[in-house]
């Protein structure tokens, strides 16, 4: 009997080739998907990035993808590093296929409806700055000025959340974290929820605000009422930095 394809055979049916080829590019090449400046701070941690994207590689190959798709597992890390002067952690990706899209807290411009966590950082933004919730889910723009929206763990297996930490990918984002902290750069870091607060430690040093988590089940222990937005501004400013235009597009990028 033959056996089954194999994950880098091109005859696959049903696979999607774009995603067949990140996968083997991870795999193989993975700081190539970054920016430059980060593939130079991230080569020390080059060897684990390889593994990720072979186990990856593996449990598609089985049925299993991931979230986000290959394609935007290391999206966050695109821009340059030079240019980052926000750090907002999350912890691991949502779970729900079509919502990861390689920002942490962000989904697409069409998804709907929007994850709770996200319209109650909406609903603060708008009690912090008088700025209305938006009506899509896409932080391109926060993103495209220096706002590095990084969960803790790069992917997770659709429908379960946590299924990928403690599998390497605290060892890569701590690296990314060491990289930030190493600048003399303006930086202020966003740590929301115990999980993000016990990278406080790396960021010694540098400006961090800490608060609670957005999700529905933490929001109102501390998250609602921070007015974190503004803080980062004036933060960003008393370190020479312009400050973040939190106002997002009417229609997402």
């Amino acid at each position: 009997m033959d056996s089954a394809p194999g994950l880098f055979e091109p005859h696959l049916p049903a696979r999607d080739a774009s995603e067949i080829a990140a996968l083997r590019t991870l795999s193989t090449a993975p700081l190539s998907l970054v920016d430059p400046e980060w593939a130079v701070a991230l080569a020390p941690v080059e060897s684990t990035l390889r593994s990720l994207g072979t186990m990856l590689a593996t449990e598609y190959d089985a049925g299993s993808p991931c979230l986000p798709p290959p394609t935007r597992v290391l999206r966050a890390l695109t821009a340059p590093l030079s240019g980052v002067k926000v750090l907002i952690v999350g912890q691991d990706p949502y779970p729900t296929p079509g919502h990861s899209v390689g920002l942490a807290f962000a989904v697409s411009g069409i998804t709907r409806p929007l994850p709770r966590s996200l319209k109650n950082i909406y609903r603060e933004l708008e009690t912090d700055l008088g700025i209305p919730p938006a009506h899509h889910g896409d932080l391109s723009s926060w993103a495209n000025q220096g706002v590095l929206l990084l969960n803790r763990v790069l992917t997770v297996a659709p429908g379960a959340t946590g299924s990928h930490r403690r599998r390497g990918w605290e060892e890569v984002t701590d690296a990314v974290i060491a990289a930030l902290v190493a600048r003399t750069q303006p930086l202020v870091s966003v740590l929301w929820g115990k999980d993000a607060q016990k990278m406080a430690p790396k960021l010694e040093g540098t400006a961090v605000i800490e608060s609670a988590h957005p999700s529905p089940l933490s929001a109102s222990r501390g998250f609602f009422g921070s007015k974190p937005f503004s803080h980062v501004n004036e933060l960003l400013t008393s370190q020479g930095a312009s400050p973040v235009n939190w106002a997002l597009p009417a229609t997402p990028a």
